[in-house]
């Protein structure tokens, strides 16, 4: 599956994105779908996973209670809404997809995008 993620850029701490990745070229449902961010200097990490029908969603720490994953399965999108961003949000975020079902192991992942920029200011 093909994967497009848009909805990046900057924003002032406290302040709220919302990332789109749209997907293209097999049957969304039949995807387990995940966020993961990557920092300058930094390894790659989990942030958000969703499974199929989007019954399960799953966490990192960091981000519980501030960010939430969503997906249409009617418009082959998955969502990451992002709120009370801080400093540390600063990344590229990934989406990235996962047949037959969700994980929270970025190797687990068969498909990528390109990734989009988000900065967060003090």
């Amino acid at each position: 599956v093909q994967l497009q993620a848009s909805g990046g850029g900057l924003v002032q701490a406290g302040g709220s994105l919302r990332l789109s990745c749209a997907a293209s070229g097999r049957t969304f449902s039949n995807y387990g779908m995940g966020w993961f961010r990557q920092a300058p200097g930094k390894e790659r990490e989990f942030v958000a996973t969703i499974s199929r029908l989007g019954a399960a969603r799953y966490y990192t720490d960091s981000v519980k209670g501030r960010f939430t994953i969503s997906r249409d399965n009617a418009k082959n999108t998955v969502y990451l809404q992002m709120n009370n961003l801080k400093p540390e949000d600063t990344a590229v975020y990934y989406c990235a997809a996962r047949s037959g079902g969700y994980s929270t192991k970025d190797h687990d992942y068969n498909d990528w995008g390109q990734g989009t920029q988000v900065t967060v200011s003090s």
